[in-house]
């Protein structure tokens, strides 16, 4: 797997952000809004979360967590890089983490998924992840 050092300008933390800072980056990049008791709920429900934060600032700029059960089968979600710190290879060391994390905890041969929207499709393809054709991912309308 492929690892990046991070800019001294950042700093990596194996933890969820605060709720606040969850809610506003999910906004900030792009990803759909949801509101404080859901990002509460979602923090809760975490496997394992990571985010990264500006040192200067605090500001969280990156995130990314796991869901699963712990055994198996184990999901990545709410990739977020905020735009103003996007291209810095954020992202990519928020997924080189997530997986790393499910590897070296998870038994042998677990089961990695994630829903890729168009921007994140490239860095999912470095990392190795590919399409599940024909499985397709459905969600309830």
């Amino acid at each position: 797997m492929f690892s990046m050092t991070l800019a001294d300008r950042y700093e990596l933390i194996h933890d969820a952000p605060p709720v606040d800072a969850y809610v506003a980056l999910r906004t900030d990049a792009g990803l759909s809004p949801k509101t404080v008791e859901q990002g509460a709920a979602a923090i809760a429900g975490t496997w394992f979360f990571c985010h990264i934060r500006e040192r200067s600032t605090a500001q969280v700029v990156a995130m990314g967590r796991v869901i699963g059960d712990g055994g198996w089968y184990f999901h990545i979600a709410d990739i977020a890089t905020h735009p103003d710190h996007q291209r810095m290879g954020l992202g990519r060391a928020v997924m080189d983490t997530l997986v790393a994390r499910i590897q070296d905890t998870a038994p042998a041969n677990p089961y990695i998924t994630l829903l890729a929207d168009p921007p994140g499709r490239r860095l999912y393809e470095q990392i190795g992840f590919v399409e599940t054709a024909p499985t397709v991912g459905m969600r309830l309308r």
